[in-house]
């Protein structure tokens, strides 16, 4: 998530430390680093919660996911016609938006989880009720246990 509120690609940095840059050539120091706007990151797995949250198996029939501006998915097996084993990590796809305030990003994030469509599998989502994703306070930098529910 950092790279959607900082602009920076962490993993072109870390191949060129690798490779024997420094963090000042690089232009990483701490000052020059700036924040800009929100972002949320959510996890859509393949988990049963009837079953103590074990991984569920089949095949996913129906796969429509969330798309548009700031929304930006990182997809697994997450697509019609994927058999979901039990040999694998559970997770289908990670959501993640930004927007200019919090709370443009917190409505994004609303959006996307209710445009998926999944079929065929069980699948653990956040609900979507807009107390979640509210600001405790600032210390906690938007962090949050977020009650599960099955779609």
């Amino acid at each position: 998530m950092a790279e959607e509120i900082t602009g920076l690609d962490i993993v072109a940095a870390q191949i060129q430390i690798a490779a024997g840059a420094t963090l000042p050539q690089l232009g990483l120091t701490q000052d020059a680093i700036t924040k800009r706007g929100f972002a949320i990151q959510c996890r859509v797995t393949t988990e049963d919660a009837g079953a103590n949250f074990q991984p569920d198996t089949g095949k996913i029939e129906v796969y429509r996911s969330a798309g548009g501006n700031g929304i930006r998915l990182d997809s697994s097996s997450g697509f019609a016609g994927a058999q979901i084993t039990p040999h694998y990590d559970s997770l289908l796809v990670k959501v993640s938006v930004s927007g200019t305030t919090y709370e443009v990003a917190r409505r994004k994030m609303l959006r996307a989880l209710v445009e998926f469509r999944i079929r065929g599998v069980k699948v653990r989502f956040f609900t979507h009720r807009p107390t979640y994703f509210t600001q405790r306070s600032p210390a906690d930098q938007y962090s949050f246990l977020i009650p599960f529910a099955d779609a």
